[in-house]
């Protein structure tokens, strides 16, 4: 399905030298603000207090995240669970203060507004369990990368797979990059956006390499900065459709799936955006840098002695 036609070849190629210096400049800047500034993890990473309370009727999320705001928590996550009335609140340790404290003050809160409010369950989640989370985290996160350089290497070839994984690690350090720069809540849900979006950018890494070979094995007059050129103009309506019926997606969880999953949306609008751009002008380009050419990819076929029984001998697939 094609949702429009470009009949002319677009000159990505000729400008890749200029993207790819904004493209370093942007990572060396995502990776400064890592190291200088630091995510802001959420609760599940540096442990906290969880509590679980519940309402008579419908709770109101924005009434409750206020009420828990007023007692001078900053960017406390406050969600509901089971049903309409049931509510998640995780708050971030306090130094001086114990769990049982800061159950009983955000209780006295929740009461101010509605006096029949239950605390159903409180637990603290420990420092050791937020360590064990960032391990599993960066070890889940490897294992995907690792995924990917196998993939890309055995489906394609290894030039195509150096460059599939740096523009994927491109696109996960300068989402990690927006999030240390504005310091926005780093959390699980946030983690899965991330794995979400290497996912998504190999996709489109694929479906671009894929055509570039197609176009490699079809116009063999053509260099290979051309066959590059033609390989990504024939995927732009692909690309146009995809990613704005996914976006459109990720925009509605952004605008209307509250709290819980702002930041998820967040982090997978800005991985969408840079995976096309990476696509492209990182991946593409990375390609053709490391000097990818028609024998890399185009197969020789070769005769074999055929059986004189066979009835599709001689046939040249």
């Amino acid at each position: 399905m094609e949702f429009f036609r470009i009949r002319k070849d677009i000159p990505f190629m000729k400008y890749a030298l200029i993207f790819n210096v904004i493209s370093f400049v942007t990572f060396a800047l995502a990776v400064f603000f890592l190291l200088t500034r630091g995510l802001h993890l959420s609760v599940e990473f540096t442990g906290g207090t969880v509590m679980e309370v519940a309402y008579e009727q419908t709770a109101d999320i924005g009434k409750v995240r206020d009420a828990v705001s007023s007692l001078g928590y900053q960017d406390v996550i406050v969600q509901n669970f089971g049903t309409s009335r049931d509510v998640m609140i995780r708050l971030p340790v306090q130094k001086g203060v114990t769990s049982a404290q800061q159950s009983e003050s955000v209780m006295a809160a929740l009461r101010a507004q509605e006096p029949k409010v239950q605390l159903r369950r409180t637990e603290f989640v420990g420092p050791q369990v937020g360590d064990e989370l960032v391990h599993g985290g960066l070890m889940a996160l490897g294992m995907v990368v690792l995924g990917i350089v196998i993939y890309l290497s055995i489906r394609f070839e290894w030039k195509f797979g150096v460059a599939g994984i740096i523009a994927n690690l491109h696109d996960v350090v300068i989402i990690l990059g927006f999030f240390a720069f504005f310091q926005w809540e780093f959390s699980l849900s946030v983690l899965a956006g991330v794995l979400a979006v290497l996912g998504y950018s190999v996709n489109e890494s694929v479906v671009i390499f894929d055509r570039i070979r197609e176009a490699f094995r079809k116009f063999r007059k053509l260099t290979p900065h051309e066959v590059i050129d033609h390989g990504i103009t024939s995927t732009m309506s692909r690309t146009v459709i995809t990613h704005a019926s996914t976006e459109a997606m990720v925009l509605s969880m952004f605008f209307f799936g509250g709290q819980s999953l702002h930041y998820f949306a967040l982090a997978l609008t800005i991985g969408i955006l840079f995976g096309i751009y990476s696509s492209v002008f990182v991946a593409a380009a990375i390609a053709m840098w490391l000097g990818v050419k028609r024998e890399d990819l185009a197969k020789m076929h070769t005769r074999k002695d055929s059986d004189s029984n066979d009835p599709n001998a001689g046939a040249v697939v």
